[in-house]
Formats: structure tokens, C-alpha cells, sequence
């Protein structure tokens, strides 16, 4: 027998495959239950209210983001860390070559949490891992005010991440447009 945890975790998975495949409108009891292999009296067992299943479901994906790039960002410490070190980390950020719905579910949720209120302070605390990762590297790179910059160079990672979403763009794209604006200092971009 599936020990609570196992169950509530189940659901959770299956709640973010659920968006990441269908959106968030398609996150039923039923499907959920489905998805997860648990009886529907599970899921409501577990998870009062939809609000609930999505900000736990936001918070398992920011714990484990949180967790992923505050990893990366100690790994840029190393006083010999270049541009090709950037770019090997950037690469890992980019996630890969293809977008299934692991990859989909974050940007559903984020758009749920411009909806729901209650759902920003955990997009806020994913944000700032994000935050802190660009910052580290931006300072190993040399770029002038890094802490002023982090927050545009991780919309930039989310703006083209969305457009390889939406238009199938190879990683590479993204690692190239921010490694050319890393070249730039602020004269250049007056």
C-alpha cells in the first residue's frame, strides 16, 4: 500500500503533466486521479481545492527549480569561470533540444499565477533562484552591475524560451543571444 506522501506526490506529478500537456483549464479530479493511478477520493482527500492543487503543484516545481539553479549558481564560484563555462550552464538551462510537457507546465503555471495572486509569492521565490543564478554569472563574466542585470538577462532566457516553445527555435538560439549581449558593456548599449 502507497504510503500518503507517495499518493500526494503522485497527484502533484500528475497535476503538472496535466498542464503541461492540456493547460490548466484540463486539471480535473478525474484526470487527475487517472493520471496519478490513485482513486478520486485521493486526490479531494489530499487537496481540498484546486487553488491548493496548483500552488502545491507550483511549489513542487519551484522547490525543485529553487533547488536545480541554486546548485548552478555555487557552481559559478570557480575564479577561472569564463564564457565557455557560461555558456555550458546557460546550455543546461536552456533544458535541452525539445519541450515536452515537464518543460511546458512552468510557463502554465506562471501565466495561472498573473491570474491568481495567491499563487506569486511561490513564482516570486522561483524567480529569485533564477535571479541569483544570472547574477553569478554575470559577475564571474565581469558585466558592470550585475545584480541590476540578473532580472533582464532571466526574462530574456524566458522570452526565448517561449519562443522555442512556440516556434520549435534550437537552444543554441538562446545560448547565442545571451552570450552577444554579454560582450556588451553599458557604453555600447547607449
Amino acid at each position: 500500500m502507497p504510503h500518503a506522501s507517495d499518493t500526494r506526490q503522485s497527484i502533484i506529478d500528475a497535476v503538472l503533466r496535466i498542464i503541461g500537456q492540456d493547460g490548466v483549464a484540463a486539471v480535473t479530479n478525474r484526470r487527475i486521479a487517472k493520471e496519478a493511478g490513485v482513486s478520486l477520493g485521493s486526490v479531494t482527500y489530499h487537496f481540498a481545492t484546486q487553488h491548493e492543487l496548483l500552488r502545491e503543484s507550483l511549489l513542487h516545481f519551484v522547490a525543485e527549480e529553487t533547488r536545480h539553479f541554486t546548485g548552478l549558481a555555487d557552481a559559478c564560484t570557480d575564479e577561472r569561470f569564463d564564457i565557455g563555462q557560461a555558456a555550458e550552464v546557460v546550455a543546461q538551462v536552456a533544458g535541452g533540444t525539445a519541450f515536452d510537457s515537464r518543460h511546458i507546465a512552468p510557463f502554465e503555471l506562471y501565466v495561472q499565477a498573473g491570474r491568481d495572486e495567491r499563487l506569486r509569492a511561490a513564482a516570486a521565490e522561483c524567480f529569485a533562484a533564477y535571479d541569483l543564478l544570472a547574477a553569478r554569472i554575470l559577475t564571474r563574466l565581469g558585466v558592470p552591475d550585475p545584480e541590476r542585470l540578473a532580472g533582464a538577462a532571466v526574462a530574456l532566457v524566458f522570452g526565448q524560451q517561449l519562443r522555442r516553445l512556440a516556434t520549435g527555435a534550437p537552444a543554441e538560439d538562446l545560448v547565442d543571444a545571451l552570450l552577444v549581449l554579454t560582450r556588451l558593456t553599458p557604453t555600447q548599449t547607449a
